[in-house]
């Protein structure tokens, strides 16, 4: 078994029995989005596809830095550590602490938390108000203009990143967001 299936395997254990927001469906389907749209943008490096795999398993399961390392190396450990919310700190602090891990992040982790908003938007629940999902369509935008500055600047390098964006873009425009604006630097 290749390391990113072990990966796929292992988050799949981890996050058994979650689901998404809706209480129906599974987790793992958000994290084989996320994957999904990794390499849709030419992602092939094992690191950066373990961590679209393994980015929600230090936040959302009892899974540790050190067990990420031990079992998939130090490089995906810490991509996933910089994608992870520290959930021990009261809200505001952590969404701060949040905002400058991904500001400091490589831009490996920027594209995994690329592709996590894209599927997080996509997956936006029905059931849920318009003025709650307004909300959660602010906080992912504000998130991508965290990083997004650093994906421009590997736009000829992922030229697939733009439809991504523009994906992200129309969800934006429903819910009355200033779009984000890719310009390669």
């Amino acid at each position: 078994m290749s390391k990113v299936e072990l990966a796929q395997d292992f988050a799949r254990k981890k996050h058994k029995g979650q689901t998404r927001r809706n209480g129906k469906t599974p987790f793992f389907e958000h994290l084989e989005a996320v994957v999904s749209r990794l390499k849709s943008i030419g992602i092939t490096n094992d690191d950066v596809l373990c961590a679209g795999w393994l980015h929600d398993t230090m936040e959302d399961t009892n899974t540790t830095f050190d067990e990420i390392s031990e079992l998939f190396g130090k490089q995906v450990a810490l991509l996933v550590l910089s994608l992870s919310k520290d959930e021990s700190l009261p809200k505001k602090e952590k969404e701060s602490n949040y905002a400058k891990l991904l500001r400091d992040a490589s831009f490996e982790a920027k594209l995994v938390k690329l592709c996590d908003i894209s599927a997080n938007l996509k997956d936006l629940d029905d059931s849920m108000s318009k003025t709650k999902k307004k909300r959660i369509v602010t906080k992912k935008l504000h998130y991508l203009r965290i990083v997004k500055n650093d994906l421009a600047r590997h736009l000829s390098e992922y030229p697939k990143l733009t439809s991504l964006i523009d994906g992200i873009n129309q969800i934006a425009k429903e819910y009355h967001q200033r779009p984000i604006e890719l310009h390669e630097k």
